[in-house]
């Protein structure tokens, strides 16, 4: 009689397993042969007396560059001429890095500027008192 469980692991609505493993497993899921978009992996296992159990996991694969848009955002509404920042961008061949195109330039955040704003003014404050406590 066996005393491990046996693990079969399915990709997406796949009738056949990818793999069929003795638990416990190690298993490498190498996604470059995957179409980008949404997936699910499905592992099921049967126990030494049986029963199974199943569980599903979806997963978002993405192995093309990432595109990053700026100006735009889901289920917005506009109207008139909207201009538009698009980015994309990959992981390369990973032994050097470019820096030119790696990231999307943003604009700076209005809590920064505001926050500038306090510290110059708490500066000039400063500035003024001690000036007018000398002599």
């Amino acid at each position: 009689m066996e005393t491990k469980g046996r693990i079969s692991v399915f990709l997406d609505d796949g009738e056949d397993p990818i793999g069929s493993f003795i638990a416990p497993v190690t298993f490498d899921l190498d996604t470059r042969r995957l179409s980008d978009g949404k997936h699910v992996l499905k592992i099921l296992s049967k126990g030494a007396c049986g029963q199974e159990g199943i569980r599903l996991i979806p997963f978002v694969v993405r192995n093309g560059p990432a595109i990053d848009v700026e100006g735009l955002k889901e289920n917005q509404t506009v109207d008139g001429v909207v201009p538009l920042l698009i980015n994309a961008y990959g992981k390369g061949d990973q032994k050097k890095f470019i820096l030119y195109g790696s990231e999307t330039p943003r604009g700076i955040p209005s809590w920064v500027i505001i926050l500038m704003i306090m510290f110059v003014g708490w500066a000039a404050y400063y500035l003024i008192t001690y000036a007018t406590l000398r002599p």
